[in-house]
């Protein structure tokens, strides 16, 4: 009798427990890191190389640095860290160029909602406003307008050509810009020109807040840099000295190198995440 009064009140326990309020698991809709590179050589205005290509590219760098490290300094431990080094070369020749990319395209957004602005005031129809970027806008930026005016010649299907406009831009800000004209043409309205005129203020404030900190920030960064720099700069002038590389042979040699690796990784992030600005995402993919 116990041991059924013992299994019946388990039985409730788990049927109370299972009907009790559970929490949603969060859908993860997290691009993949094939995804994030082509955006990140998108947003570099690398169109001609694929994800792929720059990975190849990172294992050939690795290779090279590796067989001319050694060549030069008979370790091979001091070769697998500059082939390291290397790997990474051509991801950061590509943060670089998208960095300088979006600095000059932030002060060019403005100018586009100018132009679309003013072709609205014209009297061009809105899908016509966005194409007249493609001949009128800044140069930096025709391309993908060019792009868009031809699909909208080829369906006339306006929100899809703004999703295949926002995927060719690849841009916190050209997302804003895109939803905001694929609201404008959804509603309607008359409140279209005043729409683009607050948001061109609002962009060039942004513009020029953003300028001022990046200018503040610049000594921080560049620190970071000089600090990470440094010590490998000298290992590398040391690895000319056969004799003195050799030391690196051992265990205690590896050790050392990855000690000091993961110090000067870790240092340098520090540094970075010390002095970097709030970076826009694109939250409206």
């Amino acid at each position: 009798m116990g041991a059924l009064v013992g299994l019946l009140f388990g039985i409730g326990v788990l049927l109370a427990w299972q009907s009790g309020p559970r929490r949603r698991p969060r859908l993860r809709n997290r691009p993949s890191i094939t995804n994030r590179t082509q955006e990140r050589l998108t947003r570099a205005g690398i169109e001609a190389v694929r994800p792929g290509q720059l990975y190849l590219l990172s294992g050939t760098c690795a290779t090279v640095a590796f067989i001319a490290s050694i060549a030069v300094s008979g370790s091979p431990t001091i070769a697998a860290a500059f082939a390291i080094f290397a790997a990474a070369a051509p991801t950061t020749v590509v943060r670089y160029r998208e960095r300088r990319r979006t600095t000059e395209l932030r002060e060019l957004w403005p100018e586009v909602v100018d132009n679309i602005a003013s072709a609205v005031r014209a009297g061009l129809s809105l899908p016509e406003a966005v194409a007249e970027v493609g001949v009128r806008g800044p140069e930096a930026l025709r391309r993908p307008f060019e792009r868009f005016a031809v699909d909208y010649r080829a369906s006339g299907r306006f929100v899809e050509c703004l999703d295949r406009l926002k995927v060719a831009l690849s841009d916190p800000v050209g997302d804003r810009i895109v939803e905001s004209l694929r609201v404008a043409r959804e509603v309607g309205g008359t409140d279209l020109g005043r729409l683009l005129r607050t948001l061109s203020a609002f962009l060039r404030e942004d513009a020029r807040t953003r300028a001022e900190l990046e200018t503040r920030q610049g000594w921080t960064v560049n620190g970071a840099r000089l600090a990470l720099a440094a010590p490998w700069v000298m290992l590398g002038l040391l690895a000319l000295n056969r004799q003195a590389a050799a030391a690196y042979n051992s265990a205690a040699g590896a050790v050392i190198l990855m000690i000091g690796g993961g110090v000067s990784f870790a240092a340098y992030r520090l540094m970075i995440r010390i002095g970097r600005l709030p970076q826009e995402r694109r939250v409206l993919r």
